[in-house]
């Protein structure tokens, strides 16, 4: 199964609180909102591609609850990005400072900020493509860091502010560099 992307921007353009209410309103449902206002509805992942995404965000929230240096989301967190749009990065991470420059009901709904860090899980139902762009879109609205993990070729392509993609052929582990300070991801359990 594959997203579904939906356009009625002709007939109706959903606001920002309308898009919360409607993710709200159907739980069974995960929704992403493109920067033109389309609106995808994104399959479930399978057992295996939610166990390994589990297994990502597990690693970094215990190096984040070891270095408090932020805050570590989930898939189910959705961020309005700086162009408008409305993004769930399978694993993210947002400085300590920059959330804590959020009102507290920007933080009850979708936060209006870009993570500094994202991990995207290529699953079954994924095109890589659409994936590539969706990582050059975080990279253009302002994460620093971020990794695509394609586990059918055991790559995973970083993406650096200012860089070039660079792409790994089967690592073991993965550095946070200087976003996330002594982070390091192991991949075994992932591939």
């Amino acid at each position: 199964m594959t997203a579904l992307t939906v356009n009625f921007k002709s007939v109706i353009e959903l606001t920002d609180e309308q898009f919360f209410r409607l993710c709200i309103q159907n739980p069974d449902l995960r929704f992403e909102r493109t920067a033109t206002g389309e609106l995808i509805i994104m399959p479930p992942t399978g057992g295996e591609t939610g166990n390994r995404n589990a297994g990502i965000t597990a690693q970094a929230w215990f190096w984040n609850e070891e270095h408090k240096l932020g805050k570590v989301f989930d898939s189910s967190t959705g961020f309005k990005l700086p162009n408008g749009a409305n993004r769930s990065p399978d694993v993210s991470w947002v400085r300590k400072e920059r959330w804590d420059a959020l009102t507290s009901e920007q933080k009850a709904k979708f936060p209006p900020i870009c993570p500094d860090f994202v991990v995207e899980l290529l699953s079954p139902s994924d095109s890589l493509k659409v994936a590539q762009d969706k990582m050059k879109e975080y990279q253009d609205n302002g994460t620093v860091l971020g990794w695509l993990i394609i586990r059918k070729s055991k790559q995973v392509e970083i993406y650096r502010q200012g860089q070039e993609v660079e792409v790994l052929e089967f690592p073991a582990s993965l550095s946070g560099e200087d976003v996330l300070p002594g982070f390091v991801l192991n991949l075994e359990p992932i591939w």
